[in-house]
């Protein structure tokens, strides 16, 4: 469109300058007026197609051109007919705008128009023009001719467009049904995240409750040191102030005591899932220590064996604790007579890894249980004891956090689970250069 109203332009001043008395002729007639008229109306529909097009508006600038290049060219065989009017191939560019750019149904009604300007050409010279008369049917008689050539034209263009707009359509509904599938897949996983932030809530809350009635008991141990210490207020009195400082020291112990655990029960039940951060493992699994405890009860033995430097990782520090709680309260269902927990914290692999080690000496598992102990809801303890979602959500922190987990174990010889997690960037280059 561009191209078409430049040449307008360009072939108008090229008149004015090889030709002056043929571009402004001294008496104007109705042909020159139209020509001019025809030269204007081309390069103004052109280019307010192309503004109506930079305006978002395709097919409405196309149909525009078109519309106004078919005016002036019913103008111009009007009022020159059709046996003075030069060798012009815009008819068949029009058919080729029409066809390729705006389909089947442009194409043809752009044909009809075409055949429909050449026949009032054709009737200009039979009847209104000057010139010698021609019999009213020989004027007429290269108009079949016309009708034929230009069906072939339209009728190839209609061929090899017909494909384009097929493929063209294909790839329109596919991307539209692509487009859909992404949303569905946003969707689903927005649904899946927020749902797998609900479920790791929900464990915390469970291994809050499983410790619940040991933080009772270690609340009930510290008041009833309170409370002895308050009993003896009249014998510490008289033994003097040395005597009242170590009672108070005492007391202030047993409430620091109680005041770590509530402090580390009310943090770690926050529904903060998904923060990142670095934090020390060996740190983590100190001050988790009172909790592990409390969950276990006063019949297994916990051990804590942490390396000689601290690992620094970078994930969430709740769900790196609740890893640690999970199992260690399946261990505790599998130790209903006692026994013995291990937490074990080592740098192992290279590049280096931190290896969380969490074993029991409680009845193991079969191989079959053993296949399917981290599918969600599978569970062997009796209804109402267990939901078979803690390993499953264990197992899909330690994939988020592009770790690993392996467990190892034998039918009353007690389980072992391995997890590997990466360590952060800045730790695992001092590990490196202290190995060196």
């Amino acid at each position: 469109m561009i191209a078409t109203g430049l040449q307008a332009l360009l072939v108008r001043l090229y008149y004015m300058y090889a030709e002056p008395q043929a571009a402004f002729p001294a008496v104007w007639s109705i042909a020159d007026i139209t020509d001019l008229g025809a030269d204007v109306g081309i390069l103004l529909g052109a280019w307010i197609g192309v503004l109506i097009i930079r305006r978002g508006h395709f097919n409405r600038g196309i149909q525009l051109f078109l519309c106004i290049y078919l005016v002036t060219l019913a103008a111009n065989y009007a009022t020159s007919g059709y046996r003075h009017a030069p060798p012009d191939p815009s008819p068949a560019l029009l058919l080729a705008v029409g066809g390729v750019v705006l389909g089947r149904r442009t194409l043809w009604t752009v044909y009809v128009a075409v055949i429909g300007c050449f026949s009032l050409g054709q009737l200009a010279d039979a009847w209104w023009l000057p010139g010698a008369k021609l019999d009213f049917g020989w004027s007429f008689h290269a108009l079949p001719m016309l009708a034929v050539a230009y069906l072939m034209v339209a009728f190839a263009i209609d061929c090899t467009t017909r494909a384009l707009r097929q493929m063209l359509s294909d790839a329109l509904q596919r991307g539209e049904a692509l487009a859909r599938s992404n949303q569905l897949l946003m969707k689903e996983m927005e649904e899946r995240e927020r749902t797998q932030h609900q479920l790791i809530h929900s464990q915390k809350l469970d291994a809050i409750g499983r410790a619940a009635s040991g933080v009772a008991h270690d609340f009930d141990n510290v008041l009833n040191v309170v409370l002895g210490y308050a009993s003896q207020r009249e014998q510490l009195a008289d033994l003097g102030t040395p005597a009242l400082l170590n009672a108070m020291q005492g007391i202030e112990l047993a409430a620091l005591r109680a005041l770590t655990i509530s402090r580390k029960l009310l943090n770690f039940s926050r529904q903060e899932v998904g923060v990142s951060q670095v934090f020390d493992a060996s740190a983590a699994v100190t001050e988790l220590e009172p909790m592990l405890r409390q969950l276990l009860g006063n019949y297994i033995q916990l051990q804590i064996q942490l390396p000689a430097h601290g690992a620094q990782l970078q994930l969430d520090r709740g769900q790196f604790e609740l890893m640690i709680l999970n199992i260690a309260a399946n261990a505790r269902d599998a130790m209903p007579e006692g026994g013995r927990f291990v937490v074990g914290l080592e740098l192992a692999g290279s590049p280096a890894m931190l290896q969380l080690t969490l074993s029991d000496t409680g009845e193991g598992m079969s191989d079959q249980v053993r296949a399917k102990v981290f599918e969600p809801f599978y569970t062997t303890k009796p209804f109402g004891r267990g939901t078979g979602l803690g390993l499953s959500v264990v197992a899909s922190m330690v994939e988020a956090a592009h770790g690993s987990i392996d467990v190892s174990t034998e039918q009353q010889q007690g389980t072992s689970f391995t997890i590997r997690l990466p360590l952060h960037v800045a730790a695992c280059a001092a590990t490196e250069a202290m190995d060196v």
